[in-house]
């Protein structure tokens, strides 16, 4: 998986925490001095949290100091493998890790699907490999513990090597590292919720018709048409992939659920690199465009890849 031991552990540098609270006291108390001895120390720090609490920290603040980023989480994480992009960025355009940063960044709140916390999971281990150990960015993850489910807040434990709670920080017992990240990639995907599916065989000459079915399925729903051409390219450059990296071809499964049209390519290749998907791409880079794209593309990627081979599933909500 290209994963060392070396690369999985904390180091000097980077610091990744989660932050366990309840009650917007506890809240504040554990963000608003953060943010403050950022400003005073004069490290820069983006500030990534769903829209109620952004306007409690730049209430406390009085407005937007000094390199002081805020952002939308809900916008920003809509779909999770969008969050380490923006990370990797923020550390790029500020130094490129030469100068101590720090974040807060809330990828998983009350509410949020049940398949997107997952990938907020899975993003969340991932972030483990995503910055390096020397990277000076002190990253701090709010948790609402009164408010999420027990499993998450167990999650939580294992994806990061820090914690914050009831105003202490200390090391997490239960963190994983590299053994986790793994498990995190490999995770298997739950079956089709739905009584219907459609499953189409492909091979290299057979692109054009997974997007005539892929276009057809999504315009039976009340997806937009802009959405429905955004599906029916992100299906044709995850198909592409299993073409030019997966043996030749795959199999393509597409459904709908409820809340969303959901679209799975599987082939036998394998994928190494646990962060595919999530670098945004440089003009050398040879793989990943595919996927990377498709994660611009659609509001939920989730990618595994096994022993014997690789599955990519694409959902847009409805």
């Amino acid at each position: 998986m290209g994963l060392t031991a070396e690369s999985a552990q904390p180091g000097e540098g980077y610091r990744h925490e989660a932050f366990l609270w309840s009650g917007e006291d506890e809240f504040l108390s554990g963000t608003v001095p953060f943010v403050e001895e950022a400003v005073d120390q004069g490290q820069p720090i983006l500030v990534a949290l769903i829209r109620p609490r952004l306007e409690w920290v730049r209430r406390e603040l009085g407005g937007t100091p000094e390199g002081v980023v805020f952002v939308d989480m809900a916008e920003l994480g809509r779909n999770p493998a969008r969050i380490i992009p923006a990370w990797r960025a923020f550390v790029d355009d500020n130094g490129g890790g030469s100068r101590p940063l720090r974040g807060i960044g809330e990828p998983v709140w009350a509410g949020r699907r049940s398949p997107e916390v997952t990938e907020c999971q899975v993003h969340e281990s991932l972030l483990n490999l995503a910055i390096g150990p020397t990277v000076p960015l002190w990253l701090r993850c709010p948790y609402e513990a009164d408010a999420l489910d027990g499993a998450v807040i167990d999650e939580a434990h294992r994806s990061h090597p820090q914690l914050v709670e009831r105003g202490e920080e200390h090391d997490s017992t239960r963190y994983g590292g590299m053994a986790h990240i793994r498990a995190a990639f490999e995770l298997p995907l739950p079956e089709p919720a739905a009584a219907q599916v459609d499953v189409e065989e492909f091979g290299v000459g057979d692109l054009g018709r997974l997007r005539a079915l892929v276009g057809q399925r999504a315009s039976e729903t009340r997806l937009h048409p802009d959405r429905v051409e955004d599906l029916v390219l992100a299906v044709h450059e995850v198909s592409a992939n299993s073409v030019d990296h997966g043996g030749g071809g795959g199999v393509l499964r597409v459904w709908r659920e409820p809340d969303r049209i959901v679209c799975e390519v599987r082939d036998r290749g394998r994928i190494d690199d646990a962060l595919v998907g999530r670098r945004t791409p440089t003009l050398e880079q040879g793989r990943g465009r595919g996927l990377w794209l498709a994660n611009q593309l659609c509001d939920l990627v989730q990618i595994r890849s096994l022993a014997d081979g690789t599955a990519v599933r694409v959902s847009c909500w409805l």
